[in-house]
């Protein structure tokens, strides 16, 4: 089965990989494991955004050494990406000091990734693309894009992979022909070269 693979980048990284040693991961690599020995891996979708470096200027590069690594490392991995906005906004305290329960903070918000996920599993269908589309994530904002596809293409097999621990949406479950979970041996097994071959890309030393 031709197979597509969708990434919601910062879903992944705060259910899965925060915290923990296997950040440097090989996506082909794990997926290779998932999933089974029918499906032809043709293409990774990886949907992000470039963090700011305004309260932590090692991030960014962090983050961009990484993706260099995909990009170099796994030739299936493309990167699309979208954007960050940060606003001032008022909130409630948790317990209001001296009768005031509000206080200004600023947001930051990560934008267009969930929305360039669905718009890209539509039209990869519409495109006759893949015969089998793995959304990997748990945002329930994709379970429409899912739902369409389904509708209209009925033919096609919808994959669910659920980052990190919790239950799946059911919102994206009632559209999933299978559901896996990616566990800890599988993100252990499934590192980068600590440096990329024919690259001066290496792993970040605190990662």
């Amino acid at each position: 089965m031709r197979t597509f693979i969708y990434i919601d980048g910062f879903n992944f990284y705060y259910r899965a990989v925060k915290n923990t040693p296997y950040k440097w991961l090989d996506f082909k690599s794990l997926f290779q494991k998932l999933l089974s020995t029918a499906n032809q891996i043709v293409e990774i979708k990886y949907f992000t955004a470039l963090v700011s470096g305004k309260y932590n200027p090692q991030k960014p590069i962090r983050q961009t050494t990484y993706l260099r690594a995909l990009e170099n490392f796994i030739p299936e991995l493309k990167i699309y990406y979208g954007h960050f906005l940060t606003h001032e906004v008022y909130a409630p305290l948790a317990k209001p000091i001296n009768k005031k329960n509000k206080v200004k903070i600023i947001k930051t918000e990560e934008k267009g990734s969930d929305v360039n996920l669905a718009v890209h599993l539509l039209n990869d269908a519409w495109l006759n693309k893949y015969d089998c589309a793995v959304i990997v994530s748990n945002d329930s904002d994709l379970a429409e894009a899912m739902h369409i596809v389904k509708l209209q293409h009925g033919n096609k097999i919808l994959g669910l992979v659920m980052p990190g621990k919790g239950h799946p949406s059911k919102e994206l479950m009632i559209h999933a022909n299978f559901i896996k979970r990616i566990r800890t041996g599988a993100l252990k097994l499934s590192q980068l070269p600590e440096q990329i071959p024919n690259t001066n890309i290496h792993k970040p030393n605190n990662w």
